[in-house]
């Protein structure tokens, strides 16, 4: 490389001699390790585009956004892409992700690569019951291709729960204690869950981690309102049913009946849907909007177990990608759904439709969706990857702009993190993690499935070497399956 800036150079000295070029040229280009050139260059912030433009990328950064004709003359690079007219993007996150199943260690790496070959480009890992080689990962990836990764950790929960790889706390001072640990480990941010977990203590957990400067997410207790979890200072709800639940004009007595035996889980959510008032819905959402908490939907999981009647999935090409051991630990959902009435089943259909009303209503309260998934083992048929284009499109099938559903993604995710300095725009100083699109997604949400390129932290993998990962992979699974 040194050798033909070198040559440029002079060639370009002897030109101005002979009156060929003007003074400008003289200069040596700037080097660069990557020129994605002619592309149309999405600001998601604004939906604006801008066409005719080259992303320069040296290392891992982003170093200019130009006009090609600008950096022709002023950057070289070891490596030129042409995007020839398509979109280049922030790459995709996906919020709210599993990791976990002792013993399947290896399947868990394997899913790094594939988040990638669909575009995702960061990952936020909400708690499973492989908490430190997570932790451990996120140090030092399993595989040389992945996500850039944020987790939780293990998570908080009461004594005994129903989880895994769980803090159990039983009192305050176990909670204590469990945030010194999390602290200890430097955790992104703590997961709180309610199996067993005292409602007092949830409470409790929330205002404390607030109080360490952490964010918080988890799973409310029955015992509280999703507005008490909100005051205390919850960062996330996640799961958009938490939205339906609090949109029931009933809620707290509804809970009431639950905690005292007179519902199922099952039964309480469809109570909630049946009262279920969009004014109620407003003014909480409202409120949540003011103390900026996010909503986390990850409604393609919800979906698809809502409509188990309807489809198997037994013939989902994506299966090719998932391991045999997490495919395994998606049976404990399955044959929950199968083993429902059909007045269960109906039961359900009209929980996952009174859900879906929420998002409307959240955008116009002001309430910034977070896009995630909750892919992963246990979570069946939710394939870590693919799942991400199913959610922004059900997010733009049920009210939000093609705009609304990438920036819940790819800048509502940074924004959680405290990283919207490195992520979220293709700019300057920004982080060459990025995406290219045969077609603008802005029209049509679709076009995040249409992936002619990734850069995954500076790195250029085109479609055929994007081809190649996934081959790797589905040979990985192979194996996998080989060795049972």
């Amino acid at each position: 490389m040194r050798q033909i800036l070198t040559f440029m150079s002079a060639l370009a000295a002897s030109a101005v001699l002979a009156g060929g070029l003007s003074s400008s040229a003289l200069a040596a280009p700037q080097v660069a390790d990557l020129l994605i050139r002619s592309a149309n260059v999405i600001d998601v912030k604004t939906g604006q585009v801008m066409p005719g433009q080259t992303v320069v990328v040296r290392g891992d950064d982003i170093v200019a956004v130009t006009a090609d004709a600008e950096a022709a003359q002023t950057y070289a690079a070891a490596r030129t892409y042409d995007a020839a007219g398509r979109y280049v993007m922030p790459g995709l996150w996906d919020n709210h992700v599993h990791f976990g199943g002792a013993g399947l260690e290896d399947e868990n790496a394997d899913l790094f690569p594939l988040y990638v070959a669909n575009g995702v480009v960061a990952v936020r890992d909400a708690a499973g019951d492989l908490a430190q080689t997570v932790l451990d990962w996120r140090a030092t990836p399993p595989r040389p291709i992945g996500p850039r990764l944020f987790t939780s950790g293990p998570k908080i929960e009461g004594v005994a729960p129903v989880w895994k790889g769980v803090i159990e706390v039983g009192d305050e001072a176990d909670v204590d204690a469990a945030l010194d640990r999390l602290q200890g480990l430097k955790v992104d941010f703590v997961k709180i869950t309610d199996s067993t977990l005292k409602p007092e203590l949830f409470l409790y957990a929330v205002r404390q981690a607030k109080a360490r400067g952490m964010k918080t997410s988890g799973h409310i207790p029955m015992g509280i309102t999703v507005l008490e979890a909100a005051e205390a200072g919850l960062s996330t709800i996640e799961h958009l049913s938490y939205l339906m639940k609090a949109g029931s004009r009933d809620e707290a007595a509804i809970s009431a009946d639950y905690l005292a035996g007179r519902y199922t889980y099952a039964e309480a959510m469809a109570q909630y849907a049946a009262t279920f008032d969009p004014d109620t819905a407003r003014r909480v959402y409202r409120r949540l909007a003011e103390l900026g908490v996010m909503a986390s939907p990850t409604q393609h999981g919800s979906s698809t177990l809502a409509w188990l009647d309807r489809d198997d999935h037994s013939h989902d090409q994506e299966l090719a990608y998932i391991g045999p051991g997490i495919r395994g630990t998606y049976g404990w959902r399955v044959e929950r759904a199968a083993a429902a009435t059909p007045e269960q089943v109906e039961a359900r259909h009209r929980v996952e439709a009174t859900t879906l009303r929420t998002l409307p209503l959240l955008r116009e309260a002001g309430v910034r969706v977070l896009a995630g998934t909750d892919a992963g083992f246990l979570n069946a048929f939710n394939y870590p990857g693919f799942s991400l284009h199913d959610e922004l499109a059900l997010y733009v099938a049920n009210g939000l702009t093609p705009r609304e559903a990438l920036e819940a993604s790819v800048i509502n995710g940074p924004a959680l993190m405290g990283v919207s300095d490195r992520y979220g725009a293709v700019a300057s100083g920004r982080a060459a993690d990025l995406i290219v699109l045969d077609a603008n997604p802005l029209t049509d949400i679709a076009a995040t499935r249409r992936i002619n390129a990734v850069v995954r932290d500076g790195r250029l993998l085109d479609r055929a070497e994007l081809d190649g990962l996934l081959a790797d992979i589905r040979a990985r699974v192979q194996a996998h399956e080989a060795a049972k």
